[in-house]
């Protein structure tokens, strides 16, 4: 088997999909790419059992039909160090060497048979959405950082999408923080939900991310899901279980409305939240009239900021707490250049929205639980 393809070309492509392989695998053959080679594309699949990615590329040249598996690490290292120039793949069918030429340069490197390579699953009467690539790729990117770590609630460590007729909805929550992106451009004749790890969709936004206009084919089933758009497939294995009612956990009425810059906002929390406390990350907001009071403190070592702010604020004066770290993480996450803030109560959740939202198919919800005033 032999193909001729440009360093760049390759490596971009490799880069792509390396993500899936772990750093410490128990079975060897996870460590390698699974090269497939038809009459005129070179398929290169990763996997980890869980999740599986396949780019499909087209060689300037390509010689022979069959499998071999490839040492991804260091095929990386080689293509990373050399120029962009066209690189001659030989690969012996019977000792599996692989030869890598340049005009210079000449490599070498063993490969592995392709019968120990996971089988990619196959969808038992999948169902099917098409969603814009950029809809999918903010979904995920406004609402990965709230999923939870904790592997004793799996459910709540990845994002729950949710089609109904007229919406598609991203949800993510760790019982502190919760997020809800909803799109109304997004429709579809099948009602349906499932719950995607956090690991594919980090592949899934980093390939996204460049490739806009395009459209994913989101085909899935009770079990299994799969990612199909241009060149590249991910197919990975669902979090089973059945998501929290998370329309339940947020508050109806919220009398106390504070309307700010998110800039400012953002701003003034990183300077106090230096003087909070490393364990809680506490940062006490009190409210009344026209003026918020930022305040952070750190007993232990007798740490201590304060920092005032106009607002724009109705409802009754107010003192609240919340974690300085999730509360940047979650205006990080907007765009806009005002927040609303809603609260009821001390112990009540607080709710963080855009204000002007300039595209009216775009709803988004941040959920913040307090922490308790010491």
């Amino acid at each position: 088997m032999k193909f001729i393809l440009t360093s760049l070309k390759f490596l971009k492509a490799v880069q792509a999909i390396s993500g899936v392989i772990n750093s410490s695998n128990t079975l060897p053959i996870l460590d390698d790419f699974l090269f497939e080679f038809t009459e005129d594309t070179l398929k290169v699949t990763a996997s980890d059992l869980e999740t599986t990615m396949t780019v499909a590329i087209k060689p300037d040249m390509v010689e022979g039909v069959g499998k071999v598996t490839v040492p991804a690490r260091l095929l990386i290292d080689t293509l990373k160090n050399l120029p962009d120039i066209p690189l001659t793949f030989n690969i012996d069918e019977v000792t599996l060497g692989i030869e890598i030429t340049t005009g210079e340069g000449h490599y070498k490197m063993v490969g592995h048979k392709s019968d120990e390579f996971p089988q990619v699953p196959a969808l038992n009467e999948p169902m099917v959405w098409e969603i814009p690539a950029d809809v999918l790729a903010c979904g995920f990117e406004k609402t990965i950082f709230a999923a939870g770590n904790d592997e004793i609630r799996p459910i709540m460590t990845g994002v729950y999408m949710e089609m109904k007729d007229n919406s598609l909805t991203f949800v993510a929550t760790d019982a502190h923080k919760l997020v809800r992106y909803r799109r109304f451009d997004v429709k579809s004749d099948i009602t349906a939900s499932f719950i995607v790890p956090k690991k594919p969709i980090n592949q899934l936004k980093s390939v996204l991310s460049s490739r806009a206009d395009e459209s994913v084919r989101v085909e899935f089933d009770n079990k299994n899901a799969t990612f199909t758009f241009g060149e590249y497939r991910l197919v990975c294995r669902l979090i089973e279980g059945r998501y929290p009612n998370y329309e339940a956990v947020i508050p109806a009425s919220n009398p106390n409305s504070l309307i700010i810059d998110r800039q400012l906002l953002t701003s003034a929390i990183k300077r106090v939240s230096v003087f909070s406390s490393k364990a809680t990350h506490q940062i006490r907001f009190k409210i009344s009239g026209r003026e918020l009071l930022l305040t952070a403190e750190d007993l232990d070592y007798s740490n201590e900021a304060k920092e005032r702010l106009s607002c724009n604020y109705s409802g009754n004066d107010i003192e609240i707490g919340f974690s300085s770290r999730f509360f940047q993480e979650m205006l990080a996450n907007i765009s806009q250049p005002e927040v609303k803030i809603e609260m009821s109560a001390p112990n009540r959740a607080g709710i963080i929205t855009p204000v002007d939202n300039q595209n009216a198919d775009e709803d988004i919800l941040m959920l913040l639980m307090p922490v308790m005033l010491s």
